[in-house]
């Protein structure tokens, strides 16, 4: 189904204010339960794939198997794509050990009956360089967009340096992350030609978390809500179920799926856009389920 109207936020508020009318105050409920989707999507993020040893609560090699999990669920539900948000995989002591761990990741992966996406996170390119990342993958080695049903979405890529140099064979510090001007640049542009609700997948958190966040998010978000476009922000990296919402836009946080043993500590979630531009997030295992609406 495609979008063939202009998308308009203000529109698109004054119509969720109409349908919360007599609702609980912060209460997040889908505008019409019975719409069907634009498009549904599935996430998932911080895998952390290694063949090593547990350290704390990561469990590294059964990220294979949670993997596998996830990718017989979509394999059966059907979404029209998937997006990993980063962190495929973990460091390694070597380019080749990398490079080694990332082609087993990318066969289990390549199971998925429907298109795949990846978003840079910071040990995706702790040792590698994101064209050997990308040579590995079907990743595009950075930022992108694209747009399925009506949907643009914009794929962001914070591993860089403040001066702008690209991470890569160890040379930052996983707390110095930003999008360089020449991708702020890009993103206003693509946001700017979106004729339809956007979306936005990134790793590290573009919202209030000073932790886990891009160093300039304040200036990211000002893209995001000066488009008037943004329905939401996905992003991973802290680990943990999170939600906040920001001048009109949600910003959730997925959690991880290397964190905990055992399949009871896997964690993805399916990903509906309604025609009414709500958000249903199903979860699975330990992601949480959430349905979001503008106030």
């Amino acid at each position: 189904m495609m979008i063939t109207r202009p998308f308009s936020r203000r529109a698109f508020l004054q119509h969720s204010t109409l349908c919360l009318a007599g609702l609980g105050a912060g209460r997040m409920l889908a505008a019409d339960d019975s719409a069907k989707p634009l498009l549904r999507a599935g996430l998932m993020t911080d895998l952390h794939y290694a063949d090593k040893q547990p350290a704390k609560k990561r469990f590294y090699r059964e990220a294979l198997g949670k993997l596998d999990e996830a990718v017989a669920h979509f394999n059966r539900e059907k979404p029209a794509l998937v997006i990993e948000l980063g962190d495929f995989i973990d460091q390694a002591d070597s380019v080749e050990k990398e490079i080694e761990w990332l082609k087993t990741m990318e066969q289990h992966y390549a199971q998925l009956s429907m298109p795949r996406h990846y978003v840079m996170g910071n040990h995706c390119v702790g040792t590698l360089t994101k064209e050997e990342f990308a040579q590995n993958t079907k990743a595009p080695g950075g930022h992108a967009s694209f747009e399925q049903n009506g949907v643009t979405f914009l794929i962001l890529d914070a591993c860089f340096r403040e001066d702008g140099t690209p991470y890569q064979r160890k040379n930052f510090s996983w707390q110095d992350a930003n999008l360089p001007k020449s991708e702020l640049a890009w993103l206003e542009g693509e946001l700017a030609k979106a004729t339809g609700p956007v979306v936005v997948m990134a790793h590290q958190r573009l919202d209030l978390d000073k932790a886990h966040a891009v160093r300039n998010a304040a200036d990211v978000r000002a893209l995001l809500e000066k488009s008037g476009k943004v329905l939401a922000v996905f992003q991973g990296h802290s680990h943990k179920n999170d939600y906040q919402q920001i001048a009109g836009i949600h910003y959730v946080t997925l959690v991880a799926m290397v964190e905990g043993t055992g399949a009871e500590n896997n964690g993805y979630s399916m990903l509906e856009v309604m025609s009414d531009q709500s958000l249903r997030l199903t979860g699975f295992r330990r992601q949480t389920t959430r349905t979001l609406v503008h106030a």
